[in-house]
């Protein structure tokens, strides 16, 4: 009897081109990440009105609070579970988290139940789009870095703007239960097929960029060996290390002014008797500028560097909020919208690209979850906010408080970031990083 010989897999590569397929399905996954988002971000608020008959804002927040309080504790053990146990695990045990928030977003008898989905679908978000933003920037290694997330958010927000327009339509046409939420039931058992059946573990390709990394020549991060220890990675990324620390703080006001939009939006809107399908499209305004405009800002830090393009999209966030604060109809509103897009689509694949660049391959994905912890924390923080201010003293007046703290903090990056692209190639062929090269 012969045997053949099994081939062993091949080694891996980095580089987007050579991992067209598999960086163009985790795309995919991300798109779906952010849809499950999508599908309630136009419905929720209305519900809380029509149904609940909810009127205080800061209690119709407690759903944006609970969704980003518990993303944040997520994101920090999707980071650190997929530095010790490997990216696809943690990838798949996200989506299970996902399957009953369309159902118990359907069957919600009181507000309680909102909250407890708003719980689990933090906990897939965190775990799904981390390990996501993980395996891609495993996979491209450092030289297309700000590109590989570009399309990794663009894919993500692109998905947030059509399943809130998809979910709007729904919602006008055949009410707000059930119809919006059976997209998210579509898009977790979709995601799980394809994270369990065709996704790839990339936990090598980060050890390979390990074997070759070579540190910066200014000796900026001589103290940012490869052996850190958890507590020494969170205090690096929240307070210590220049670069990582201000990306954090940048992070938490851009997902502020997310949480702000997310849960008063639509109620702005709706001071302005709007329709259903009106309040959807200037809500997709945002995410879909946000989404489209990474596919440019992100390749473009590669080229241009990260610094210039944060703070001048912080500045830009704050004055898109100084535009809707000051507006009282559609046309203002979606100008503000599309100027938001705009300056978080600067800000957005540029401050993972950051870290990125910063962390060392052996604790990327914990320095990852650590900054994800940071920003997704501006949800909470931005509900809490605008639910206090407008409870106080209006919606617009809430408007006018974020656009203050987006200019406090463009004014942080400016004094405290350095520029972290790196001003030569740091891996190149002819090796390809292929082990054994030499």
């Amino acid at each position: 009897m012969r045997y053949e010989k099994r081939s062993s897999p091949p080694a891996p590569v980095l580089g987007l081109r050579e991992n067209a397929a598999q960086f163009t399905l985790l795309v995919a996954v991300n798109a779906l990440v952010g849809g499950m988002v999508g599908q309630q971000q136009t419905v929720l608020p209305l519900l809380a009105d029509s149904e609940f008959g909810l009127t205080g804002y800061t209690f119709i927040f407690t759903y944006v609070a609970a969704f980003g309080i518990t993303k944040a504790i997520a994101n920090y053990f999707a980071g650190t579970c997929s530095d010790r146990y490997g990216r696809k695990p943690v990838l798949l045990v996200g989506w299970l988290f996902a399957l009953p928030v369309p159902l118990m977003l359907i069957a919600a008898p009181n507000w309680g139940w909102v909250v407890a989905a708003n719980v689990l679908l933090g906990i897939n978000q965190g775990l799904t789009w981390s390990t996501t933003v993980v395996m891609k920037i495993d996979l491209v290694g450092p030289a297309r870095r700000g590109l590989a997330m570009g399309l990794n958010e663009a894919a993500g927000y692109g998905a947030v703007a059509v399943s809130s327009l998809l979910a709007g339509y729904l919602a006008e046409h055949y009410g707000l239960r059930p119809a919006p939420f059976l997209l998210g039931l579509a898009y977790a058992a979709l995601a799980l097929l394809l994270s369990g059946g065709f996704v790839r573990e990339t936990r090598d390709y980060a050890r390979l960029e390990a074997a070759h990394h070579t540190p910066r020549t200014d000796g900026l991060h001589d103290h940012l060996h490869a052996e850190l220890t958890d507590r020494q990675v969170a205090l690096h990324t929240s307070l210590k290390e220049p670069a990582l620390s201000s990306a954090s703080h940048a992070g938490l006001v851009n997902n502020l002014n997310f949480g702000l939009s997310w849960g008063l939006f639509p109620l702005l809107f709706a001071t302005a008797d709007l329709s259903i399908a009106q309040i959807g499209l200037l809500f997709a305004l945002y995410p879909g500028v946000w989404g489209a405009g990474q596919l440019i800002t992100g390749g473009l830090s590669d080229r241009i560097g990260r610094k210039h393009l944060i703070t001048g999209g912080m500045v830009i966030q704050a004055g898109a909020l100084t535009v809707i604060a000051a507006s009282d109809g559609f046309a203002g509103w979606a100008v503000g919208a599309v100027l938001l897009g705009c300056g978080t689509a600067m800000v957005y694949p540029t401050l993972l690209a950051v870290i990125g660049d910063v962390a060392h391959p052996i604790w990327r994905g914990r320095a990852v979850g650590v900054y994800r912890v940071w920003r997704d924390l501006g949800y909470a923080v931005g509900a809490i906010l605008g639910g206090v201010v407008a409870d106080l003293m209006g919606l617009h007046a809430a408007v006018w408080a974020a656009a203050a703290v987006s200019a406090a903090a463009a004014l942080l990056v400016a004094v405290r970031m350095y520029e972290t692209h790196p001003r030569q190639p740091v891996l190149r062929p002819p090796s390809r990083l292929a082990p054994d090269a030499s």
